[in-house]
């Protein structure tokens, strides 16, 4: 079960004084993330991510009311964007942020944000445009406040301004890209690059991190011979070569955590999964795919060591679901890999200020019982 703290003072806090120092005394590695889509025979639209970074973000599980008062944030710290959350929404966030690094809203919105280092490239800012500016931390969850669908995302996106805004704690602007979903089954990419929005259609619901989307979708074309079905037995010869074993068909599926490994595999693994019945089997399908990307400790780490000596290595700080008809958020750990999970149709959507729920908690190993 979650634990949850009431009424802590997010209005006034902007980033954890403990998270903030030890992210400024490390140096930060990029971030491995791998977003799926899977869609149940119910209808059911499930989301379904993991978020990887090489040291712990703290998040935790925030229900954002409706009615709650937001102000972008701008290069020259003038006052940015102002309004106040339609609606209502859920997810996890990051070093004690009061804004949602994914998650949904009660109208059946999803939307994840991807780090994007190397290629995102923010839009060109000038003080005329402070009072339509958002960090790009913030504009995860100024999508999920204002708008029901993909439609009306794709019609008013292009009414922000997104530039480098220099997230204090790491001394830099955090380059990101987002996916959006929503309850029909549309998607979308949103990305920034070379001071340019881009607005893609994604077909196929597959979100991982550097180069830009388009760049993934044409690589998918190198493993067209791909195939969730064995191979047949080959004659060479007087002799007949047959496969070793099951999935055969997927020899040469690139196996490493690169971003445009994990694409390709997540496209893969994603549409030939047998369709589950309802949203529920979906999100336990969607952790069942999203084991593929789970990266251990060590396994993904930079050449160099940080000042402190300490090895800066990527890994799994939690993996995602959201059911987009069910309005349900499903998180699970690291330490704990017990799903939990929040229902956002359950909370008081109109309440003074935001809802926290902790994700502290190490895994409880059950004994198994006799029959």
């Amino acid at each position: 079960m979650f634990s949850i703290i009431r009424g802590r003072p997010f209005r006034r806090i902007i980033i954890n004084v403990v998270a903030a120092s030890a992210l400024l005394t490390q140096s930060l590695p990029s971030q491995a993330c791998t977003g799926i889509r899977l869609i149940a025979k119910d209808g059911s639209v499930v989301h379904a991510r993991t978020l990887e970074f090489g040291l712990d973000l703290k998040s935790n599980v925030l229900v954002i009311p409706r009615g709650y008062a937001r102000t972008g944030e701008t290069p020259d710290g003038a006052r940015g964007l102002a309004y106040t959350s339609k609606y209502a929404s859920v997810g996890a966030n990051g070093v004690d942020l009061p804004y949602l690094f994914d998650g949904l809203n009660e109208k059946g919105l999803a939307v994840g944000t991807f780090y994007f280092p190397t290629t995102a490239g923010y839009m060109p800012y000038s003080a005329a445009d402070a009072g339509r500016t958002l960090a790009p931390w913030q504009v995860g969850s100024y999508l999920l406040e204002n708008f029901a669908n993909v439609d009306e995302v794709k019609a008013n996106i292009d009414k922000i301004v997104v530039p480098d805004v220099v997230f204090k704690a790491w001394g830099f602007s955090p380059p990101v890209h987002y996916v959006v979903h929503d309850e029909t089954g549309q998607s979308i990419v949103i990305e920034y690059v070379g001071g340019k929005l881009n607005v893609m259609d994604n077909p196929l619901g597959v979100m991982t991190n550097s180069p830009a989307f388009d760049w993934h979708m044409t690589n998918l074309r190198n493993f067209v011979n791909l195939t969730v079905v064995n191979a047949s037995p080959v004659k060479l010869g007087t002799i007949t070569l047959v496969p070793t074993g099951m999935g055969s068909g997927m020899h040469g599926v690139p196996g490493d955590f690169t971003p445009p490994s994990r694409f390709v595999r997540a496209a893969i693994y994603s549409a030939s999964v047998l369709p589950s019945d309802t949203g529920q089997d979906a999100v336990l399908q969607a952790f069942h795919v999203l084991n593929q990307f789970d990266i251990p400790k060590g396994a993904a780490r930079d050449h160099e060591k940080d000042e402190h000596g300490n090895v800066i290595a990527d890994y799994t700080l939690w993996t995602s679901a959201n059911d987009l008809k069910a309005r349900r958020f499903y998180i699970r750990t690291y330490d704990n890999s017990q799903i939990r999970s929040v229902d956002l149709m359950s909370q008081d959507l109109d309440a003074k200020d935001i809802t926290t729920f902790s994700t502290d908690g190490q895994e409880v190993i059950v004994p198994l019982t006799k029959k």
